[in-house]
């Protein structure tokens, strides 16, 4: 019997169409080209338009005659155009660990990896830059340091180095004060493993578990045990092994980022101080020192 009730439409029917009309336009160019690229556009070639390639190369502004500063500036500019990424897929697997989805959560990581990966080759536009190049620009941007990074900031949040204090220099960035705030009040990629563990039964305190999440997290034997707990497990199918390796697979790699880091600035300005106000090497020293999820590189000192 033929049912009286309309038919819905499809809600994705409009996009299906409207990809199914665009390759179809694709494929009806390529004919009329005998296969061969467009030629002749009336205006910028859509690849300019799509990808901003005039306004990013507008970007590039040295403000000497160094050439090693066009350098320099396209490093910086790369990495800031990388954070993001990263950050976008270690909120994911937080955010993916929260659901109780660890699939979902070791993909997101693994994908950061990557990301990470080309965060860590850009140093190498910088690795044969000398001394004498780098002073010739150097007083050209003046107090501007990589400290100052909002970007790298988040970055440090996710993971869980955390502090108040560095929101300051943004103070007259409000956008920017409200996404580091937002970022410092909640439970970082760390404590969302954690808290993880602990709704699996394995024994994190309940202080760590729900802890301020303002605050620096501190390392704990009681949650270097759990770990222990995990790594006693180490079949392919535990999926709490895999994320624990799949975490150190993103620490080993901000643990590489930060060390090429503090190498760079000792090839290029030795022990001088920071143009941000530290003492720049030793500063960076200390930094490169902290281990991010101390519990997983720890425990291999025991297991």
């Amino acid at each position: 019997m033929l049912s009286n009730t309309p038919v819905q439409q499809c809600p994705y029917a409009p996009a299906e169409s409207g990809a199914e009309d665009a390759a179809t336009a694709r494929a009806d160019k390529a004919e009329s080209n005998r296969g061969k690229p467009t030629l002749e556009f009336d205006r910028n070639t859509p690849y300019v338009d799509y990808v901003g390639i005039d306004t990013l190369l507008d970007l590039e502004r040295p403000r000497t005659d160094e050439p090693a500063e066009s350098a320099f500036i396209v490093t910086t500019q790369v990495m800031e155009l990388l954070f993001p990424q990263v950050r976008q897929r270690w909120e994911a697997a937080r955010d993916a660990l929260e659901a109780d989805d660890v699939p979902t959560a070791l993909a997101s990581l693994r994908s950061a990896c990557n990301a990470q990966d080309v965060l860590n080759s850009s140093w190498g536009l910088l690795a044969d830059m000398t001394p004498t190049q780098f002073n010739r620009f150097r007083d050209a941007f003046g107090e501007a340091s990589g400290f100052q990074s909002y970007g790298y900031r988040k970055l440090e949040f996710v993971l869980g180095n955390k502090s108040a204090a560095l929101i300051r220099p943004h103070k007259a960035m409000g956008g920017v004060v409200s996404e580091l705030t937002e970022l410092l009040e909640r439970p970082s990629l760390y404590d969302a493993a954690l808290r993880l563990l602990h709704r699996r039964g394995l024994p994190i305190p309940d202080a760590v578990a729900e802890r301020d999440w303002t605050g620096e997290y501190e390392p704990s034997d009681e949650v270097e045990r759990a770990w222990l707990e995990v790594y006693d497990d180490d079949r392919p199918g535990n999926e709490l092994f895999l994320l624990a390796e799949g975490l150190m697979d993103v620490a080993e790699r901000v643990t590489r980022w930060r060390h090429l880091h503090l190498m760079a600035v000792k090839r290029t300005m030795g022990g001088k101080p920071g143009s941000g106000g530290s003492n720049g090497l030793k500063w960076l020293a200390r930094i490169a020192e902290r281990d991010v999820f101390p519990e997983l590189w720890s425990l291999r000192s025991t297991v």
